[in-house]
């Protein structure tokens, strides 16, 4: 007797979080972007993107950070939808729903992740088959941070950092991240990171020895030693309070603390599942945060589930 299998209407993709461990920041390029050498971490904090066959193009976002995310073209998880359709000459609209739980304007890139999971999601829905190469062109063209948010784990990227190589890491590292109020504009940190260098020749930005050896190390410390992100002193500019949970965060203990990308969420590297605990409930009670997540990493990158997560 052969069974048949009926063909799937939807696909659901889970894809995670991102901090950039470090964030080095060149002179402006001719096109306008800023040359990059950053090593990407993934971390277990994931938005959900189910696909679904519908009559029109359409977008809905839920979940405990879907407040303030746009669900018209303008979202990057609607403009994957629609890129990857010409690309692979599908004209077989979707609804697209994303269930949200990465900070949204947090420096995490959250709609990138989400672009990314569209991209694996329509892929397998539409039956296309592209290779991890193709998806990484067009995920490219899309954003700087899509590329890898398709990979996930820990990886260098170069350019304005959509070129990927990969980095030998050992280990698992454990985070807490601490949201505050309001958000940064990325192009204007950048722009606040121009000004305030502009009383010297910014150099080609390259990964730093001692980053590489601390990944290969595995050793949680040596990788807080080496934390680093240009666009720190900008993000802390434009919004002082960045400073205060920066000091507040190793006060409580932490090993090593970082602006996430183009902030304002902060990232706080840790000793341990505990230590963790302890951190979070420490920055909670301070009152200088709004929120606190914790997270591991490296995390897989986008991926298909069973599927989705019930509201």
């Amino acid at each position: 007797m052969t069974s048949v299998t009926a063909p799937s209407t939807s696909a659901t993709v889970r894809v995670p979080a991102k901090v950039n461990l470090e964030l080095l920041v060149g002179p402006v390029r001719e096109d306008g972007y800023h040359a990059l050498s950053t090593v990407y971490h993934a971390v277990s904090l994931f938005d959900e993107v189910t696909v679904s066959y519908a009559d029109e193009w359409g977008l809905t976002v839920a979940g405990p950070r879907a407040d303030g995310v746009p669900t018209d073209g303008s979202n990057l998880a609607a403009r994957a939808a629609q890129e990857l359709a010409r690309a692979g000459g599908i004209d077989e609209p979707v609804h697209i729903r994303i269930r949200k739980d990465i900070p949204v304007s947090g420096g995490m890139a959250g709609g990138s992740a989400d672009a990314a999971a569209t991209l694996v999601a329509c892929d397998h829905l539409w039956g296309l088959g592209l290779s991890r190469e193709a998806l990484e062109e067009i995920a490219a063209d899309l954003g700087s941070d899509v590329p890898f948010l398709l990979a996930g784990g820990t990886a260098m990227g170069s350019g304005r950092g959509e070129v990927l190589a990969p980095v030998l890491a050992r280990g698992t590292y454990h985070w807490v991240f601490a949201l505050s109020d309001g958000g940064l504009s990325t192009p204007a940190v950048y722009a606040e990171c121009d000004r305030l260098r502009s009383a010297f020749t910014v150099p080609e930005p390259k990964p730093s020895p001692e980053m590489m050896q601390a990944l290969r190390s595995g050793n949680a410390r040596l990788v807080a030693e080496a934390l680093a992100n240009d666009l720190q002193p900008a993000a802390i500019s434009l919004m002082p309070e960045l400073g205060d949970i920066l000091d507040a965060g190793m006060e409580f203990g932490a090993l090593g603390g970082i602006v996430s990308g183009s902030g304002p969420t902060v990232a706080f590297l840790v000793e341990g599942t505990e230590a963790a605990l302890d951190l979070a409930v420490s920055l909670t009670a301070s009152g200088t945060v709004r929120d606190v997540r914790r997270a591991t990493g490296p995390a897989h990158g986008a991926h298909l589930v069973a599927g989705p997560r019930p509201d």
